[in-house]
């Protein structure tokens, strides 16, 4: 039996808000991350997961712990895999800076182009196979179950991609919201998008 997962964006950092790469650095959330987790355990209260799965990036970690502690919900569990795409010596710098560096990036960037190159990052393969591996492991530890993972605003795009039937390296135009939330059935290899309960 499948397992139904509800995979969503973690809550806002400071970073988020004035326009930081943060990829692999640990960001903590702010207090309206902190207020959007809160409201996120309000609203999954009526699915019944069954665990909690999370990027052990702080940002990721804290919503799931906040939401965890919120539903009475077994401690989170943490996945190497459900990490953002490493920017490598893009981190930590600003999109107003990077728009007088190099705009191209910055266009691929806010256009969620996959084609974007970080200087010392992670390819973007590297990168979609590493989270679909992981998204395929959670899903067949808990077949049957619901389960709550959260992640990263990248790591959405290739899911996003992935079960709507896009090339890796199709532009998405958008991003996800902080605490935007897409639905997936995991069955063995297969991820297809859900539906919420």
């Amino acid at each position: 039996m499948p397992a139904c997962l509800c995979v969503v964006r973690h809550g806002e950092t400071d970073w988020n808000a004035r326009g930081i790469l943060q990829g692999w650095l640990d960001v903590p959330i702010n207090d309206l991350g902190r207020e959007q987790a809160r409201q996120l355990a309000g609203s999954y209260a009526p699915f019944g997961f069954a665990a909690v799965w999370a990027s052990p990036l702080v940002r990721a970690s804290e919503t799931a712990d906040i939401i965890v502690a919120a539903l009475g919900l077994p401690p989170t569990s943490l996945h190497d895999g459900l990490k953002e795409r490493n920017f490598g010596a893009q981190q930590g710098v600003p999109k107003a800076r990077l728009a007088e560096q190099n705009p191209m990036l910055l266009r691929q960037i806010v256009g969620r182009d996959p084609a974007a190159c970080f200087d010392g990052g992670e390819s973007m393969n590297a990168f979609a196979d590493r989270v679909l591996a992981a998204v395929r492991e959670i899903g067949a530890r808990h077949g049957g179950q619901r389960v709550l993972v959260v992640v990263h605003g990248w790591v959405m795009d290739v899911v996003t991609r992935h079960v709507g039937g896009r090339a890796r390296d199709a532009i998405l135009g958008h991003k996800r919201k902080n605490g935007e939330s897409i639905w997936l059935d995991v069955d063995g290899e297969i991820i297809a998008e859900g539906h919420r309960p």
